[in-house]
Formats: C-alpha cells, structure tokens, sequence
C-alpha cells in the first residue's frame, strides 16, 4: 500500500496496527496478521487497515484470505482509494474490473505528481507523447484551432502540443497533476474531471488526444462514445492503449490492456475512420518493454462534404 496507513480513529486499534507494521517488517507474518486482526476487532469498518490485513495475507500466500479482507475494505469504503476491489479481482481466477475506482486513481497521481516526470522519463523511458504525436501527424495534422489533452497529467502532451495549436484545453482526476500543469504555462484552460464519467460539453474540437489514459480506464465504450460526440466533423482523435491478447484485461500493474481487435471493432462501430495505427513501445516497466497502439482515427464529415484536413488548418 502506497503511502502511510491511514488512522482508524481509534488510538488502541491504531497502536496494534503499528506493532503488526513492525512485525511483518521483521518478516514474521504470521504475528503481523494476528494482531492486525485484533486491531480490525476494535475498528472493524476501517477501510486501510482490511486493505493492509489483505496485504499481509497475500505476502503468507493465502489468496483466498486476502480477496476477503479487500472485499471488506470495499465494503468499509466503497469509494476505494487505496485499490482494495482491483487486488481482489486479481487474486481471482479471472479478474472482473472493468474500471478503476476514481478515488484510487486520483490518490494515485496526487502522491504521484511531484516526481512524475522525472520517474517515467529517466526510469521508464516513457514514449507516449512521441508516439501520439508522430501518429496525428502520420493522419495529416498539421495545426489545428482547439485541442482537449484528456489526462493531461502534468503537461507532457501538452508540451508537444502547443506549437501545433491555437487553443489548447486540458483535463486531469489529480488536481496535484493539475497543478504541475498549469505551471508550464501551456494550457488556455486546466479543469479537474474524472474522465470516465464526463458530460456533454458545449465545446467542440478539432483535436483531442488521449496519451497513456486508457489503460487506467478498462472498458473503452463511454470515452470514445463522448469524444465521437466532442468532435467537430473531420476531427481528429489520438490515443494509445497497452496491448493485450484479451479485448480488456487488467494487469498486476494496476494497468488495462485491450487487443487490436477489441480497438478496431470499437472505433468502427462508433463510426469513426482510422487514419493511423501502429504498434509501438510506450515505455519499460521492471526492464521489459511495454508494447501498445498508438491510434488516429477521424470523425466523419457530414454527406456531400469532402475534407482534405483544411478544416483543422487555422486560419491567417
């Protein structure tokens, strides 16, 4: 569990807990799992203490054990933000999580934010802006009038971005990503939004783009579905998604996969013409490489209205 293990409110339970950290760092499972057990008898609804007896369950190999302690931190806290519902399905046979839980994802990047960069460029060698970018321009882009970076995170799109627009928007879960962003001074506007809800806006773009979102969303349906809607005709819409054998699956790194198929049937069935799609490397994880697609795909012009891409050009 990322971070400190949050209070219970009530010091006795707190205390025992504290003493379970100490023994499992001292490698004796058995006494951390014990005495956490005594410490959730006096808290019994505290969230982050079922999600460490979880923890400690799964490290002594008892999965089945372990998917019970998480199903009752859902259950404590159905908002989830530590994660406890994605460790039970990935303890199953066949994970069932089709989405992140919000709550996780924004505690995620808030504690993620301050050394986000430096993490993902120096450590993970981390690509998808590149790859996003060579691709629209692969379909044709060349300047376009208002662009929407969904999960924008800290800016890192939005750097490559910028010389190729007029009006540049972005959109992030993590107000802490949100604000690394806003300090780069690239973006006409910043908004705080959980992607895989958004609403009906009144804005319409030429661009959007999604780089290195879609794996922390699962289930693509209701964004592609909603950036359909936000484009104008002959718009363009860019995305990468970690590539996997099954159309989603849910990885030990907390992140989606999707197949090639999966995608392709997706953006037909939402009407939408793709420009580019290649298999790339978006990044390492643990030495390996992280092989994906990097996606354009074109909302179609209204009948008897050909585009030779003029619309996204700006004008003077």
């Amino acid at each position: 569990m990322t971070g400190v293990l949050f209070s219970s409110g009530v010091p006795a339970a707190d205390s025992r807990a504290g003493f379970a950290e100490n023994m499992a760092y001292l490698g004796d499972l058995p006494a951390a799992i014990d005495i956490l057990e005594q410490a959730l008898a006096l808290a019994p609804d505290w969230a982050a203490g079922w999600f460490r007896l979880g923890e400690y369950l799964k490290a002594a190999g008892d999965l089945p054990a372990a998917a019970e302690a998480w199903t009752r931190a859902v259950e404590a806290d159905p908002t989830d933000p530590l994660g406890a519902g994605i460790n039970r399905d990935l303890a199953r046979d066949v994970p069932i999580t089709e989405t992140l839980p919000p709550a996780f994802v924004e505690l995620l990047f808030d504690q993620y934010a301050p050394r986000f960069e430096r993490s993902l460029r120096d450590r993970l060698a981390y690509r998808g802006p590149e790859v996003v970018l060579a691709a629209l321009k692969a379909a044709g882009l060349d300047r376009a009038d208002h662009a929407l970076d969904l999960g924008c995170g800290t800016g890192l799109m939005g750097e490559l971005l910028r010389p190729h627009v007029a009006r540049l928007d972005g959109l992030d879960l993590s107000q802490h990503m949100l604000n690394e962003a806003e300090a780069k001074g690239l973006y006409d506007h910043l908004e705080k939004q959980d992607i895989a809800t958004l609403d009906r806006r009144p804005d319409r773009y030429d661009l959007i783009v999604a780089a290195d979102v879609f794996n922390y969303l699962g289930a693509l349906e209701q964004p592609v579905a909603w950036a359909v809607d936000a484009l104008r005709p002959g718009g363009l819409f860019a995305f990468t998604v970690e590539l996997g054998d099954a159309p989603v699956l849910l990885r030990e790194t907390r992140r989606f996969a999707h197949s090639r198929d999966y995608v392709e049937t997706l953006l037909k069935d939402a009407g939408l013409t793709i420009a580019h799609m290649a298999e790339v490397v978006l990044r390492e994880d643990r030495g390996e490489a992280v092989h994906g697609l990097t996606v354009a795909v074109r909302r179609g012009m209204p009948l008897g209205h050909a585009t030779d891409g003029s619309e996204l050009a700006t004008a003077g």
